[in-house]
Order: structure tokens, then sequence, then C-alpha cells
């Protein structure tokens, strides 16, 4: 391409939800009530995880990396969705829209390995328990977030870079309410092909093998479940893994619907939607399951408002 026919973008903006200007209080009010309790939550489980003697497991560590992630990933993305909302749109600076997309991918990433590994720990727990301790001691558990967060960060390291060489032509105009893969490649006038390539292969490596492993793992705890005689047993050990299988079919659905197979003439409104379903909605119900299904979770909130109502008495 010839030099004059280059143009250089340093701006992105972003145009959000467009015409719902008779909407815009009631929908910043909801979206910054949802974030504000998406953090208290996540926060909450952090903490408790991290000073709870009880809570010191192995799936209470991943459960802590978990509210960590959404935590993170919601951070990410409400800010810049309640700054369209209220100014009809906001503008990012070209960095600052990698930069979000590559901490977003990072986040996601992580995730579907994150849902595997702790599908493997169900596993484990209720298919070999009398190995339980010595397979998922906490030097494993450490070791196998360091090598996910170090694959993420890399291979989404690399995946940015080469969004970030993509030429856009004269259009900077995105409309999403944050800088996502497929509304940013329709900018572009180079040739996408490769960065295509490189997000089905991203996706099968990172989103398909996980949900593989997690669909195993829980064919062997459904076959080792019906081996239990105790219709109390039975009931204990699926409830174990309830609430996990709830944040998969949550997470993955939406995901899957956006970037794995994603509708050629898809609409922009179902687009958002599907995207404010694991982007806002994901980080502030994930903690809420795991809260209405954990027992133990539960006793360390009541102790916590027995404590309170103590002091103040």
């Amino acid at each position: 391409m010839n030099e004059k026919n280059q143009t250089w973008v340093t701006e992105i903006v972003l145009l959000g939800f467009q015409n719902l200007h008779n909407f815009k209080v009631p929908l910043f009010s909801l979206f910054l009530l949802i974030y504000i309790l998406t953090v208290w939550e996540n926060v909450l489980i952090i903490v408790l995880v991290a000073f709870s003697r009880n809570l010191h497991s192995p799936m209470y560590f991943f459960l802590q990396q978990l509210s960590l992630t959404d935590l993170l990933e919601s951070s990410n993305i409400v800010p810049i969705l309640l700054q369209t909302i209220i100014d009809d749109g906001t503008t990012l600076s070209f960095v600052g829209c990698i930069t979000q997309m590559y901490f977003l991918g990072s986040f996601e990433v992580f995730e579907c390995l994150l849902l595997a590994v702790m599908a493997y720990d169900r596993y484990v727990a209720i298919c070999i328990p009398l190995r339980y301790t010595s397979i998922m001691s906490h030097r494993v558990c450490a070791q196998v977030i360091s090598i996910s967060w170090l694959v993420t960060l890399t291979s989404e390291a690399i995946f940015a870079n080469m969004i970030g060489s993509l030429q856009l032509c004269n259009r900077n105009t995105v409309d999403h309410f944050f800088c996502d893969l497929f509304p940013f490649l329709e900018l572009s006038c180079s040739d996408t092909f490769s960065v295509q390539m490189d997000t089905v292969l991203l996706c099968v490596f990172v989103v398909l093998s996980p949900f593989i492993l997690i669909s195993v793992s829980y064919m062997c705890i459904a076959h080792a479940i019906l081996k239990i005689v105790s219709h109390t047993g039975r009931q204990k050990a699926f409830s174990t893994c309830s609430s996990h299988l709830a944040v998969v079919s949550m997470f993955y659905g939406t995901l899957i619907s956006v970037y794995v197979v994603p509708p050629r003439k898809q609409s922009h409104t179902i687009s958002k939607v599907l995207s404010l379903l694991y982007t806002v909605g994901t980080p502030l119900i994930n903690p809420l399951i795991y809260c209405w299904r954990s027992t133990d979770l539960k006793e360390m909130l009541k102790k916590i408002k027995t404590n309170k109502l103590c002091n103040i008495d």
C-alpha cells in the first residue's frame, strides 16, 4: 500500500448503546449498582477464603481465583460502559483500545482454563478421594494457577501485537460498548485472515479443549455418583458440582455464541446483549451461585453477621 493512502488512527470511538436518551439515567444507575455489587461480592469471597482456615482447600482456592478474575474483568469493562451510557459514546486511544482487548482476552482465557482445573478438582475429589490430598496439594494448585496465568498472558500478548499491527482504513467507529475483537476487525483494511485463523486456533486451544476436559470430567463424575448406594451420599456429591456446572453453562454458553460460532449477520444489538451477559452478568452471578450452594460459605457469612450484631449490642 502506498504511503499516501496509509491512515494512522490514533483514537477509537465506542458508540455504546444508541437511541436510549430517555433511559440514560436508569441504565447508568442499574449498571453502577451491578458494578458495586459485583465488587462487593467478589472482594468478600477473596477475603473470606484468605482469612478463614475452614476455606483453605483447593476448591475454595480456585474459587478465590475465579472471584479475582471476575473482579478484574468487570473493572476492565463496566467503567467504559458507564461512560458510553452517560456521554452517548466515548473515545479511547488506539493503544487504550488494544490494552482493553488484551486484558479482556486474558481474563476470558484464564477463566476457561480455571474452570477446567476446577472440574478436574471435583473429579479427583469424587472419583479418587483417597489420593485427593496428594494430587491436589497446595503446591500443585499454585503451580497450575501460575502456569495458567503465564500461558494466558503470553498468548494474549502475541495476539494483541498482531491486532495492533493491523491498519485501519480511515474508520475509527466501533458499534459496541467496549473494544471487542470482531467489531474492531471490521475497521481494518489489512488482510485479517491470519488474525482470524489465530483466533480460531486460540479458541480451539483455550475454549474448546478446556470444555472437552470439563465434559469428560463430569461424565466420570456422573458415573461415580450413580455407583453411590446412599441417596444422601449422591446428593452431597452432586451438590459439590452443581455450582460449578451452573457457572460453566452460563460462561461457555455466551462465550461460544459470541466468539466460536458468531453469525455473520448477527445484529449489533444481539451481540451487545450477549457481551453484557458474560462481561457484566457473569461476574455478578458467579459469587451468588457459590454462596447459595456452599454450606461453608453460608456458615462463614452467618458468623460474620452474628459477630456484627454482637458488636452492636
